[in-house]
């Protein structure tokens, strides 16, 4: 250090100040002089004997990079804690100043002079400035506890979107507390002027009063919660807790209650913000595995925010059972068929509030988890309990999904205690699709009955794709609604698919409730029976030809189901059994489709005053199970009234198709609208022609768009049987026919 000739920069500092050193920051180095000629040598000059430090050179001290409490130019003031606004001179700063919170220049600082923020009174002797500068240094994370090894990517994105949050809805919500100053309407002159009421431009200024509206804040909020759920899960967890933090701690200024809509009320806007908060939260802590460190800080963060009384209802929102929690798992595993428990000698119950349930079955949906799910749906209690009868009625629907048909069936015509079986609140769309689930093996792969844009896959073994395995294990699997209150099954053989294709149809309308409140359904189960166990790519079912038994066998099965259908009406407690001798054979969904034509007449007989339409129940039986219909025609032909009603209808319907009737025909070819022409005109009683005479006409009527109209007319040329007092009708048809070329 001697030497003259080394000059190399010496740092001089004091023994106090290294004692400080941590806590001062400024620094005065001497450098290598950027010119020999601007130095002064003052060599040998003994500074300190004791340690024998020796000043080669020396020049001006440069100033360095500093905090703003700790700079030379300009004084500061220190308070532990002020953010209305600058103290003294504390937001005057030098070209080095540093913002102790942003560690940036203060020049670059935002909030340098903010109100409620005032980044220019910041130092590092006040613990509240600490704690905002940790709350920085994290991204605004330091509230939640957090340690280093779980703050990942997400968890540092959810901190800087709520530090920005933070800043923004501190400024919005100093305007807010600072009202608005709003003349009154209705105010009488006070001066001398003695003017009407609001003419007075002195009074006014006078009798002006503070208006205190919370729309910007609650606009602000809203748009952060609307960004905050574009972010990744813990993101948007984080950031909504911060949302809920902060937005729990406002205040209405206003003395007395105010004449404003509900988003410029705080007492009502901020419930409506914590209620999306909250449920936006279950949703999240339920469908995401979150480490189980970071899912207790979280919930632990939401508990210590002090929520104000018009928020009390949010209290213990985030207190329920997390997916590990011994109750739940047993009954996931099936272990637990009650979900309850006795724990320490206190009752627990697996109850849970609506968001949580629709975020579990979601969760177990996706993960295709469809027996837990079941089992959860069965034993969890709800405060909604229509609701959740609602979602336990897919149960049966989930059963199918994991390829348990058979029971399906059982759950569908399951009785609880006052509660009505499942089957009776299906609506036709629904009940339609279990049709064809039964049917064909295939379930919707969407996550709803009613859902017809989802695709269909297979779901397992399908056995009754020969149906007397079906009807062998069938046990009075139905009974009467409106005449029993319970149903239970016997033995250990279960329902079967085809049962409830049979049996669920037997019913007269007004005992079957939501599910055949129109033919809609009628037509759906018509068609499952004439129909192959086979969906085609848009979902419908493909039509089957049923050959004609024997009379001998049709005459069998109405006699067995005419005994069937009547006994649901005049036994209590009455269980279905299908004799194997009739619906067991090799015949069996020739049997089945008897079996509809007779439950079909049943429900014509009692509500055909009530029908408005009939057509689409006739087109159901497909292009060549005309046997089935005229069945059903001819079971009618001793109930005139009956009869006359559905005649009535169906030519209304073919009156007001045409257009669609016609094209209908074109699909399906001469033959087919030559038997159904020969269906109607050659019954024998009087009333059922008509129809044939009203097809008849409108193919006449519309000949030139008719093509086939010629084929038509050759195949009732190769009728020989007469058709009765339709006879010159025939004729005049067969005339214009045969004209087309």
């Amino acid at each position: 250090m001697g030497s003259a000739e080394r000059e190399e920069s010496v740092i001089l500092i004091h023994e106090d100040e290294a004692e400080n050193s941590l806590e001062s920051s400024s620094v005065v180095v001497v450098e290598k002089p950027e010119s020999p000629l601007k130095m002064k040598r003052r060599g040998g000059e003994i500074v300190d004997e004791d340690c024998e430090v020796v000043v080669t050179f020396c020049k001006q001290a440069r100033v360095m990079p500093h905090a703003r409490y700790d700079c030379m130019t300009h004084p500061f003031e220190r308070v532990e804690c002020e953010i209305s606004g600058p103290l003294g001179e504390n937001a005057k700063i030098c070209h080095q100043c540093y913002c102790y919170i942003c560690d940036k220049l203060a020049s670059e600082c935002m909030d340098w002079t903010t109100p409620l923020l005032c980044h220019c009174n910041a130092h590092n002797k006040s613990k509240y400035w600490k704690s905002q500068w940790a709350v920085s240094l994290t991204g605004g994370l330091a509230m939640f506890n957090l340690e280093l090894s779980e703050i990942d990517s997400d968890v540092r994105r959810g901190g800087e979107l709520l530090q920005k949050f933070t800043r923004d809805v501190s400024v919005e919500y100093s305007k807010y507390l600072s009202g608005e100053r709003v003349p009154s309407h209705f105010h009488e002159c006070l001066c001398y002027r003695n003017l009407g009421p609001g003419q007075c431009e002195a009074c006014k200024h006078q009798l002006l009063h503070v208006a205190y509206r919370y729309t910007p804040l609650f606009e602000l909020v809203t748009s952060f919660l609307n960004e905050a759920e574009k972010e990744r899960p813990k993101a948007e967890a984080l950031a909504l807790l911060g949302a809920a933090s902060e937005v729990a701690l406002h205040k209405d200024p206003a003395s007395c209650s105010q004449n404003v809509d509900l988003s410029a009320s705080l007492s009502q806007a901020v419930p409506r913000l914590m209620a999306r908060i909250t449920r936006r939260l279950q949703r999240l802590l339920v469908l995401n595995d979150f480490p189980k460190v970071l899912r207790d800080k979280l919930v632990c963060f939401y508990q210590s925010i002090p929520l104000p009384t018009h928020c009390s209802a949010f209290s213990s929102s985030l207190h329920f059972m997390s997916w590990d929690h011994g109750l739940l798992t047993s009954v996931l595993r099936g272990q637990n068929v009650t979900g309850q428990r006795i724990l320490k000698g206190k009752k627990e119950c697996l109850c849970e509030i609506v968001p949580v349930i629709e975020a579990r079955i979601e969760r177990l949906e996706g993960l295709q988890q469809y027996k837990e799910l079941i089992r959860y749906l069965k034993v969890v209690k709800c405060n909604n309990a229509k609701w959740l009868q609602s979602q336990r009625d897919s149960v049966a629907f989930y059963m199918c999904k994991q390829g348990d048909f058979v029971g399906a069936v059982q759950e569908l015509f399951a009785f609880y205690p006052k509660l009505r079986c499942t089957a009776c609140r299906l609506t036709p769309v629904q009940f339609e699709t279990y049709l064809k689930i039964f049917r064909t093996g295939c379930v919707p792969s969407g996550r709803s009955l009613e859902d017809s844009a989802a695709s269909w896959r297979y779901a397992g073994e399908y056995s009754w794709a020969r149906p007397s395995l079906v009807l062998h294990t069938t046990e009075r699997v139905l009974r009467h609604q409106l005449c029993t209150t319970d149903w239970r099954g016997q033995g250990k053989r279960a329902a079967s698919p085809v049962a409830f294709l049979l049996e669920s149809r037997g019913l007269p309308a007004g005992a079957r409730g939501r599910a055949v409140a129109g033919p809609r359904c009628w037509i759906n189960v018509i068609m499952a029976f004439s129909s192959e166990p086979l969906l085609t790519e848009n979902g419908h079912l493909k039509s089957y030809t049923l050959e004609e038994p024997p009379l001998e066998f049709q005459e069998m099965v109405l006699r067995e189901s005419f005994c069937i259908v009547e006994e649901f009406e005049t036994k209590v407690g009455f269980q279905v059994t299908l004799a194997p001798e009739v619906f067991g054979t090799q015949l069996e969904w020739e049997a089945g489709l008897i079996f509809v034509v007779q439950a079909l007449r049943k429900m014509i007989l009692k509500e055909h005053r009530c029908l408005v339409s009939f057509l689409e129940i006739v087109l159901a039986f497909g292009q060549s199970n005309f046997w089935a219909l005229k069945l059903l025609f001819e079971s009618l032909s001793y109930q005139q009234a009956a009869l006359s009603s559905i005649v009535g209808l169906i030519i209304t319907d073919i009156k007001s198709r045409k257009t669609k009737l016609l094209e209908l025909w074109q699909s399906l070819g001469p033959q087919y609208v030559g038997k159904l022409l020969i269906l109607f005109l050659t019954s024998t009683d009087g009333i059922t022609p008509s129809v044939g005479n009203s097809i008849m006409n409108i193919i006449v009527e519309n000949v030139h768009a008719c093509p086939w109209a010629k084929q038509v007319g050759d195949y009732l040329k190769e009728w020989l049987q007469p058709f009765g007092w339709t006879t010159y009708e025939v004729s005049r048809f067969l005339a214009v026919s045969q004209d087309l070329r």
